[in-house]
C-alpha cells in the first residue's frame, strides 16, 4: 500500500469514529517525530503495538480484502501466561461495504465483535476438525449478547447496530459491512497479531508499504523499525 493511501484512510477513519461519538487517545495525534521523542515514556504502547494498523493482507486490494483498525489497549502475552496484569484489549476496526476480513481464528484470543455504528455487519462462521483446522463440514456454538447460537457451517450472522457475537478460539470466521461502512468494537483477551492470527489461505497480516510521502503517523508495524 501506498503511504499517501495509508494517511487518507486514517483522515477518513478518525472522521467516521467521532461521527459516532468515540474519541481516540492523545497518542493516536501525535507525528512520528513526536512519537521518537517520548517513545521512553510511551513504552508499554510501543511494547503492546497499541495505535494505528491498516492493513490489505499483502494482496494489494484493500477495497476488496483489507481492515482498519486502532488498537485503544492491550496487555502483554506474558501477562495473559502467568494469569495475572492486564489481560484484556480493546480495538476499534472499521470494516468497509463488502470489504472481506478474511476467513481466519485465533489459538488464544477470545473477542467479542461488537456492531459499533453504521450498516449491518455480516459475519460468515465455521467450525474446525478435532485438529482445530478449517473444517467446512463443522459448525459450532457462539454467543449473541449473550444468548447461545448454534451455527450451521458456513452461516452468516448479521449484526445491527448495538448487537455482538462473542468467538472463541476455534470459531472460524470472515465478516464484511453490508449497506455501508460499519464502525466495530474489539474487546478481547490480550492481542498478539503477530503471532495469533490463523488465516484459512496462506495471505500476510500486515500491508507492504510503499513510502511515496511521509508517513502522518505511524503504524504499529512502523514501530520496530522507526522506533529501534
Amino acid at each position: 500500500m501506498k503511504r499517501s493511501t495509508i494517511n487518507t484512510i486514517m483522515a477518513q477513519a478518525d472522521d467516521l469514529i467521532r461521527h459516532y461519538g468515540f474519541t481516540l487517545p492523545p497518542f493516536a495525534s501525535w507525528s512520528p517525530d513526536e512519537f521518537k521523542s517520548r517513545a521512553a515514556s510511551a513504552r508499554h504502547v510501543i511494547d503492546a503495538r497499541c495505535g494505528w494498523d491498516i492493513t490489505d493482507y499483502g494482496a494489494g486490494r484493500f477495497d476488496e480484502m483489507g481492515l482498519f483498525l486502532f488498537t485503544l489497549r492491550n496487555g502483554l502475552l506474558g501477562d495473559l501466561q502467568r494469569g495475572g496484569g492486564m489481560c484484556y484489549a480493546e480495538k476499534l476496526l472499521i470494516s468497509r461495504q463488502d470489504q472481506l476480513s478474511p476467513m481466519h481464528t485465533h489459538v488464544i484470543k477470545a473477542e467479542d465483535i461488537i456492531n459499533r455504528g453504521g450498516a449491518t455487519l455480516i459475519v460468515e462462521l465455521f467450525g474446525s476438525d478435532d485438529a482445530g483446522q478449517f473444517a467446512e463440514d463443522r459448525g459450532g456454538t457462539v454467543w449473541c449478547d449473550g444468548i447461545r447460537v448454534d451455527y450451521a457451517p458456513g452461516q452468516k450472522l448479521r449484526l445491527a447496530p448495538g448487537e455482538s457475537v462473542t468467538l472463541r478460539p476455534g470459531d472460524w470466521h470472515a465478516f464484511w459491512g453490508e449497506g455501508g461502512d460499519v464502525l466495530i468494537g474489539e474487546v478481547s483477551t490480550v492481542n498478539d497479531d503477530e503471532t495469533d492470527n490463523i488465516f484459512r489461505d496462506p495471505i500476510g497480516r500486515f500491508a507492504r508499504i510503499e513510502e511515496d510521502e511521509a508517513p502522518t503517523h505511524l503504524l504499529v508495524s512502523d514501530y520496530r523499525t522507526w522506533l529501534a
